[in-house]
């Protein structure tokens, strides 16, 4: 399936796809990381350590298996026009209120990617939780509003975050995330 939206950031890919999980999959995975033992483990930066935020450690045994993965990398295939595989799979949660900072998900000049996979049955544009990738003079270039289902794959270079849920949001912000690496 071609992207539902592409982008360049500083001539970095960005594809955004829409419609690749079937609604009952977003569901099963919603309950799934409804009952997760999240812990707040992970930061965004070395220089942003005392701010932890929540994350559930997914196996890639199990990350492998989830009904996002085959999609994903067939998403990525389309993308870079090369194998790719996971490496890492974790899911994010953020709620109003929590502090998600900017950062990089790569070394400069590794050629990895961030597929991220928006997890709620409903998403209203007032519960704001979008994505923003940033350019290198830290301006905001794309926004990407976390529909239900919603895949967004980015080159890992580019600087972002996610921005948590408004105050009018009781809802989890649940991202699934994928780093990906080369398969070859």
């Amino acid at each position: 399936m071609p992207a539902s939206r592409r982008h360049l950031v500083d001539g970095l890919e960005v594809r955004i796809y829409d419609g690749l999980l079937a609604r009952n999959d977003v569901l099963a995975l919603t309950a799934m990381f409804d009952e997760g033992a999240f812990t707040r483990s992970e930061s965004a930066r070395p220089d942003t350590a005392a701010v932890r935020h929540w994350v559930l450690n997914i196996p890639l045994d199990v990350g492998v298996r989830l009904p996002a993965y085959a999609p994903m990398i067939d998403a990525m295939r389309e993308l870079a026009g090369a194998a790719y595989r996971g490496y890492r799979c974790y899911c994010n949660h953020s709620g109003f209120g929590d502090m998600l900072f900017t950062h990089t998900d790569c070394q400069p000049g590794a050629r990895e990617y961030t597929a991220l996979w928006y997890v709620a049955p409903d998403w209203d544009v007032e519960w704001g939780g979008e994505t923003v990738l940033f350019n290198k003079q830290r301006d905001a270039e794309v926004a990407v509003t976390p529909k239900p289902g919603r895949l967004l794959i980015f080159d890992g270079n580019i600087l972002h975050a996610g921005r948590p849920p408004n105050r009018n949001c009781y809802a989890p912000r649940y991202t699934l995330a994928y780093k990906l690496e080369p398969a070859g």
